[in-house]
């Protein structure tokens, strides 16, 4: 058994105060992201994880790129026939979170996906590179497959197929928006007394703030 016990650290690098945080979650969301892509961390400071609950009833969570936000909410995009777009599609209550290590900080987002207007999918596949387009189209996401050999071989196909001519984005590959019910942040701090303020969507469209014991 490898014995973990010992790995720890004091957080001490922020902190997080009712008198310094503004009445809607996305506004601190957009500071906060800012501050930790100013702070220039070895990540991409928009990687998160993606939980969804599976068809065989398991939670299952995984690293995407969320690629927009806003008052709105949080978009990223897939393949919706692959494993979390059939999932959304039977569940839509999803978690998003975020680890900005760099700054000790951490995003955990409850909210509903739902799919994105075919215009905002088609806009944002249109601006992808020519391989990522390809790529899209010749991976059937989650699927099994007998060899890398068998994905190569058929996007050197496509490469050949779509030379010199526009990539059209597949029917069964877009976006997905995520609109908050919940935003956690989480600060770290020192002794293990960490901040976390949780907004809470209220009907009236307003945001209901608390401080949880860490």
């Amino acid at each position: 058994m490898n014995d973990l016990s010992n790995y720890r650290k004091s957080y001490e690098k922020s902190e997080l105060l009712e008198t310094n945080i503004p009445e809607d979650p996305i506004n601190l969301f957009n500071r906060w992201f800012h501050e930790v892509e100013d702070f220039g961390g070895n990540g991409e400071v928009n990687a998160m994880t993606v939980s969804t609950i599976g068809l065989d009833g398991f939670p299952k969570s995984r690293v995407v790129l969320l690629k927009k936000f806003s008052e709105e909410g949080f978009i990223f995009y897939t393949n919706y026939n692959s494993e979390k777009g059939k999932a959304i599609a039977a569940n839509p209550h999803v978690c998003l979170s975020f680890f900005w290590q760099e700054m000790e900080r951490q995003v955990i987002i409850k909210g509903i996906a739902q799919r994105t207007s075919e215009n905002i999918s088609d806009g944002y596949f249109d601006s992808r590179p020519d391989g990522s387009k390809l790529g899209a189209i010749v991976s059937n996401q989650s699927e099994v497959i007998p060899s890398r050999t068998f994905l190569e071989e058929n996007l050197k196909k496509l490469e050949a197929e779509f030379e010199g001519k526009a990539i059209p984005r597949p029917e069964n590959w877009g976006g997905f928006l995520v609109t908050p019910l919940e935003v956690e942040f989480w600060q770290g701090r020192p002794n293990r007394l960490h901040d976390r303020i949780r907004y809470q969507s209220q009907s009236d469209y307003s945001w209901k703030i608390e401080r949880l014991s860490s």
